[in-house]
């Protein structure tokens, strides 16, 4: 059998200078970070803030552009807005003069990205902002460009060093323009109270859209509810338990209210002789936890997790309308 080759450790060899690179990067692009918070609790917030009061009072959109990396970070910062509630849309500064100038109106507000804000490209775009009065938000590191000076707020990013040992690579740069991208879409969500129900709206899809159903779009319901009265002998309450196959079954009163519920755990709690002849009123957990099918799946998967069970009544006037069982939110993607 041939010998394993060993495994390299962080502290020898290529690993370890493969580290210490990520090291040195993430530490120099975190000062960049750093700069542009201290930069917004100086000089640029002013003009942070009035960038948000621009795009908010908006009839239109954002049109967000920019070139190269630039233009890949103003691509998801359009996103990120787009999906927050503020409606917004990337287009491409060298596409903006074969045609793409069409699609921005005199009710827009364009966001332009430019770390240098220099680039001829830009040209025409710049023109077309100018001859159409259309508010420009220019974010770049250079107040004093082309584009700083024809914009009508400039977000002057702090030069900050590249983690490009060259200082050339856009690493840093394109990161802080992420970060303030992301910092105006927050401030403008939450400023607008938007609530995680409007944001379900733009995320009907994937993992996200799936914890942004309600609890009535996971439950089971009818004939699938484990339900017994209460004077129910334990016996046929562990047939229903079983036959159900939850692991509980809910305990209604006369009148079909909910009375308690009895579990896999409250069996083993309550495991003796005499367990299946006696009644479940004996062995079940009074005034269970139950949620309304209008909650969102997010703060059920909390309730659970809370409270450690598996399971959860969903109830309406104080009735079971349904059950929602961990191993189903499971299967659909949402815990």
């Amino acid at each position: 059998m041939p010998s394993s080759k060993p495994l390299m450790t962080p502290s020898s060899g290529p690993a370890s200078s493969d580290i210490e690179s990520a090291l040195r990067t993430l530490e120099t692009e975190s000062g960049g970070i750093g700069a542009l918070a201290t930069a917004l609790k100086g000089p640029l917030g002013a003009s942070f803030t009035a960038a948000i009061d621009k795009i908010r009072n908006a009839k239109g959109r954002v049109v967000v552009t920019g070139l190269g990396k630039s233009g890949h970070m103003a691509r998801k910062i359009a996103a990120t807005l787009a999906s927050t509630g503020t409606p917004a849309f990337f287009v491409h500064a060298a596409e903006a003069g074969h045609g793409d100038l069409g699609m921005i109106t005199t009710d827009d507000v364009i966001m332009a990205l430019s770390w240098s804000g220099e680039q001829p490209e830009m040209k025409n775009l710049v023109n077309y902002s100018a001859r159409f009065a259309i508010p420009m938000i220019a974010v770049t590191s250079n107040a004093g460009s082309a584009l700083g000076q024809a914009a009508d707020i400039v977000i002057e990013l702090p030069k900050a060093r590249e983690a490009c040992p060259h200082n050339l690579a856009p690493t840093t740069s394109t990161l802080m323009q992420a970060a303030i991208g992301d910092a105006i879409a927050i401030a403008l969500l939450e400023g607008r109270g938007f609530t995680a129900l409007e944001f379900a709206h733009f995320h009907p899809g994937g993992k996200l859209g799936a914890m942004l159903k309600f609890v009535r779009d996971y439950m089971r319901t009818g004939t699938e509810i484990p339900v017994k009265p209460v004077g129910t002998k334990m016996s046929e309450a562990v047939v229903e338990m079983s036959a159900k196959g939850l692991g509980c079954v809910c305990i209604v009163s006369s009148t079909g209210e909910i009375a308690g519920i009895i579990t896999d755990g409250d069996l083993r709690r309550h495991m003796r002789p005499d367990l299946l002849t006696a009644t479940v009123d004996d062995i079940m957990t009074k005034q269970p936890k139950t949620v309304p099918p209008s909650m969102l799946a997010t703060e059920m998967i909390e309730v659970l997790n809370t409270r450690k069970i598996t399971t959860l009544i969903v109830a309406e006037a104080s009735k079971p309308v349904g059950i929602v069982h961990l191993h189903d939110l499971l299967r659909a993607g949402v815990a």
